[in-house]
């Protein structure tokens, strides 16, 4: 659920690489400069996948932490 107007969601819980990468792309592609995407992810190569996409895209991971069932990335589009 999205609890912070501000913050949209993206569950990629159950899918495995690359697809939470692709959906990342394509959701935060569809968003403005500055916005924040929370991802939750299981796949264990996530853990790697996510930063080297932010690094290479622009985007930049404002926090993560690690939950019961999967980790959390808060990521922030770039320009």
């Amino acid at each position: 659920m999205n609890f912070e107007p501000d913050v949209i969601d993206l569950d990629a819980r159950g899918l495995l690489c690359p697809l939470p990468v692709l959906k990342l792309r394509k959701r935060i592609a569809g968003m403005e400069t500055g916005q924040v995407l929370r991802v939750l992810v299981d796949d264990p190569a996530a853990i790697v996948d996510i930063p080297h996409f932010c690094a290479e895209s622009g985007c930049e991971i404002v926090g993560s932490e690690e939950a019961a069932d999967c980790r959390l990335f808060l990521v922030r589009r770039g320009s």
